[in-house]
């Protein structure tokens, strides 16, 4: 079997991600989605170079639904690890692929020295709230391939968290053995999906570090246009806080209010969990990076 060493790679590529977040408390981080065609691609690149002056703990390329964009997302992690100062998390999930094509990925995301990598089950492909089914090779659990990447090389692991309880979870006790059970695997740190509910966030932070010691890092995406913040509803299978909806829906008409709107609330969240002791932001970019700066800004999150 392959081994993926570090190769006297720079630090910033081989630093893990829980020591990066232990460097600066809160840390910051961000979340970009592979471009879809050439203008994209430069407005991804304009975003990264905005942000990498804010000196994040890592930033993180998705997949996109289904598991798709699997070759631009390498290719994008990659070219971040080539050509800029941060440190890239790469993202991989069970989607159609067997074992065999997983380590593949893994050996692509190694040898553009990128070691930390999100581990994810993934969505059903066609549709995000259709049955889940595994490849006839693969994998069916994002705790075996938690185990599958640290048996490949050393890398630091992360995982997914899900504060307002997975779509296929009966409830929060259910998600909170999950966890354990990826941090049991080697998961070292955990990312939320995007969080509307602070409090959400701290009954699950809480108890997980009852029975682990795993950082949990709140994903928060300001919201501006209501399009939007309806499909996100959709693809996290759980309903928005109605207070939230409320606040946006009243500015409806008037497309800067709901910017205004929707940067004040991921404010107001991202205060609260830090006040009360998240380890970070991680901010979900949507590609572009003046309303992420916005809420940095007023959280005084530095430099």
């Amino acid at each position: 079997m392959a081994h993926y060493g570090g190769g006297g790679r720079p630090a910033h590529l081989v630093a893990s991600i829980p020591a990066r977040l232990a460097e600066s408390r809160p840390s910051i981080s961000f979340e970009f989605f592979p471009p879809r065609d050439d203008e994209a691609e430069a407005q991804l690149w304009t975003a990264v170079r905005h942000l990498e002056r804010l000196h994040p703990a890592f930033v993180s390329v998705t997949y996109g639904a289904g598991g798709t964009t699997q070759d631009r997302t390498v290719r994008v992690t990659g070219r971040i690890a080539d050509e800029t100062t941060l440190t890239p998390l790469a993202h991989l999930t069970c989607v159609g692929a067997s074992v065999r094509q997983l380590r593949h990925v893994v050996g692509a995301y190694a040898a553009s020295g990128v070691r930390n990598i999100l581990a994810l089950r993934g969505d059903p492909p066609g549709d995000v709230r259709g049955a889940w089914t595994p490849h006839p090779e693969g994998l069916d659990h994002a705790d075996h391939l938690v185990e599958l990447i640290r048996g490949l090389g050393d890398f630091t692991v992360g995982v997914a968290a899900f504060p307002d309880v997975h779509p296929a979870s009966p409830d929060l006790d259910h998600d909170v053995d999950v966890l354990v059970r990826k941090a049991d695997a080697g998961a070292s740190f955990a990312i939320t999906q995007m969080v509307f509910d602070a409090d959400s966030y701290l009954r699950l932070r809480d108890r997980v570090a009852a029975r682990r010691d795993l950082p949990i890092t709140p994903g928060l995406m300001p919201v501006t246009n209501l399009r939007q913040i309806h499909r996100m509803s959709e693809l996290m299978g759980t309903p928005l806080p109605p207070a939230v909806v409320a606040r946006l829906e009243a500015v409806k008409d008037d497309p800067a209010a709901v910017r205004a709107v929707g940067v004040e609330i991921a404010t107001e969240i991202g205060r609260r969990m830090l006040d009360e002791g998240a380890p970070g932001i991680h901010f979900i970019t949507m590609n572009r990076s003046t309303a992420t700066l916005e809420v940095h800004d007023h959280l005084a999150l530095g430099p």
